[in-house]
């Protein structure tokens, strides 16, 4: 990988990465606010999956960061953004036009997302990396 490629995936981590630490930051400070929303959209075993989903989002977000297992961190921040697209931005069961516009365009955004981290999980971590880091020592 050239130069360019590995600094464009440590940049599109870093920015990756942030994407899901600090809103797993944000639900730790408002759980019972994010309880209540997730609880609107009838989502079950809410206490079990919201500290799920905090530890996924800082640890798997952290992992990209760093470039450690990051391919595994990426594809479990990808299924992860894809369960809660289903429950959260479920844009196909919205009534109200503006809330289905609105949900429709964060159902697509997060799809986005996925893409990025299906890239990352198939690609790697790049040269910038514990990942890489660590390969390096054990040869």
């Amino acid at each position: 990988m050239s130069y360019l490629e590995n600094t464009c995936l440590l940049v599109g981590r870093l920015l990756m990465g942030l994407y899901f630490i600090l809103p797993g930051i944000g639900k730790v400070a408002d759980f019972a606010g994010t309880s209540a929303y997730m609880a609107s959209h009838d989502v079950p075993m809410i206490p079990f999956l919201l500290v799920l989903t905090i530890i996924i989002q800082l640890a798997a977000g952290t992992a990209i960061v760093v470039g450690f297992r990051g391919k595994w961190a990426a594809l479990l921040l990808a299924l992860l953004t894809i369960a809660i697209s289903v429950y959260m931005h479920n844009f196909w069961a919205v009534t109200i036009e503006a809330d289905k516009a609105h949900e429709t365009q964060n159902f697509f955004k997060n799809m986005g997302i996925v893409a990025g981290l299906l890239m990352v999980s198939a690609l790697g971590t790049g040269n910038f990396s514990l990942d890489n880091k660590l390969a390096r020592v054990r040869s």
